[in-house]
């Protein structure tokens, strides 16, 4: 199943715009966007397959973590992580 991942990490300065720009090209060959222009978090949206939603996070926190680094942004620790099937997405557009 195809699994939407939201990931955050936050730390101790404000990130530039240059820096989510190379974070979100690192993301973008997992269908990934990035954030974090003048914050101090940066965190980035990512398409996974996996079975569950636990197995999800995990796939997408070592994609993250690895994308983090091609970046050049500091290890700071994952302090959000939310995910959505792409089964509940359907529903929610269903409904909505």
């Amino acid at each position: 199943m195809r699994w939407s991942v939201s990931l955050t990490a936050e730390g101790d300065r404000v990130l530039t715009h240059d820096e989510i720009l190379d974070l979100a090209d690192a993301v973008a060959s997992h269908e990934g966007i990035a954030s974090g222009i003048g914050s101090m978090a940066y965190g980035a949206q990512l398409v996974v397959d996996a079975a569950t939603s636990d197995e999800a996070v995990e796939v997408a926190m070592a994609t993250f973590a690895a994308a983090a680094v091609n970046a050049g942004l500091p290890p700071w620790p994952v302090t959000r992580a939310e995910t959505i099937s792409e089964d509940d997405d359907a529903y929610e557009d269903d409904v909505g």
